[in-house]
């Protein structure tokens, strides 16, 4: 395949290598708003560059994976619909439910493939949680445990555009506790902080707890921070009437223990997103590789992305209005 890329930032430089040493593709060819950074990338995988995404999409590529910042997203998937190209977007589609579902509608009326990239649904350590609970070796799990900290916040011009901590940050937790158990989240109740100024000017916080409810009554609690002196830890805890479980505790998860006799991690903790999730990076973009190629399913589709952000924006609303907020509530 000839696969367009628009987004050379630290994601789309990631994904470039990985659809260059793909099999699938044949010629790839990178966009992005800054063009000295596009070069750099398409001159690093020896692909090609092109001057935007609509001379991108001009040049008759079968495949387009978006990897632009978060306000373009919406934008570039109408245009990859408008030209019956199979797009892959990073999360989210849009900050808001109007600009989502017209995505949705233009993605149904054009009937092209479009998969969303919630990575997690390709980490091992995920995918093991998700078998484990559908083949009942947990027995009835009734509480789940998620938690994604940062370990240092990002640029405030990044935190102007993010959305604040529940679309931007744990959108992730509430679209994998719902993969994960296979049932959708019903309601929230959460509360958040700012102890830093900086996110106080962007009506952010930086430290943020939720207790979610999903479909039948299992209950979830999700903590998101943007500081984290030891490191990227990211975790999901299953608690079930047989056995409990846990993905991302390995020698590098940012935990030690004050228990006497139990050693300190003897490894550096993640850095980052990048650092943690690499191997699910390059294996959800070779699902997608792979889905275009055979007409199989999308593994995260335009709908399930809509219901990750359907619940950040009641997360958000409990947190402004200091009160339980069920999903249905915003749409």
């Amino acid at each position: 395949m000839h696969v367009g890329l628009v987004g050379a930032g630290r994601i789309g430089a990631l994904h470039a290598r990985s659809l260059k040493a793909s099999p699938l593709v044949s010629r790839l060819t990178i966009v992005d708003a800054d063009q000295a950074r596009a070069a750099s990338v398409a001159s690093a995988v020896q692909a090609n560059q092109s001057e935007s995404p609509q001379a991108l999409l001009g040049s008759g590529v079968d495949a387009l994976v978006i990897a632009a910042a978060t306000p373009a997203h919406a934008e570039l998937l109408h245009m990859a619909a408008d030209a019956s190209v199979p797009a892959f977007c990073e999360k989210p589609i849009a900050l808001d439910l109007a600009a989502t579902d017209a995505v949705i509608e233009h993605v149904r009326r054009t009937r092209i493939f479009v998969q969303i990239g919630f990575q997690r649904r390709f980490d091992a350590g995920y995918r093991a949680a998700k078998d484990a609970v559908r083949s009942g070796a947990l027995g009835d799990v009734h509480v789940v445990r998620l938690a994604t900290h940062d370990p240092a916040p990002p640029p405030e011009a990044y935190i102007d555009t993010s959305g604040g901590i529940w679309r931007d940050l744990a959108i992730h937790d509430f679209d994998i506790g719902s993969w994960v158990v296979g049932r959708p989240v019903v309601e929230v109740f959460a509360d958040g902080e700012a102890n830093a100024s900086l996110f106080a000017r962007y009506e952010d916080v930086d430290a943020a707890c939720a207790l979610v409810r999903f479909e039948g009554g299992i209950l979830g609690l999700v903590s998101a921070t943007r500081n984290d002196p030891r490191g990227y830890d990211v975790r999901m805890e299953l608690f079930g009437l047989r056995d409990s479980v846990v993905v991302g505790w390995d020698e590098r998860t940012p935990l030690r223990s004050l228990e006497p006799g139990v050693e300190p991690p003897r490894k550096p903790g993640y850095e980052d997103f990048l650092d943690r999730f690499e191997p699910a990076y390059r294996a959800e973009l070779h699902g997608f590789l792979e889905a275009v190629t055979e007409g199989t399913e999308s593994a995260c589709t335009v709908d399930e992305a809509r219901q990750a952000l359907a619940v950040a924006l009641a997360a958000d609303r409990s947190l402004r209005e200091h009160r339980p907020v069920h999903v249905q509530e915003v749409g």
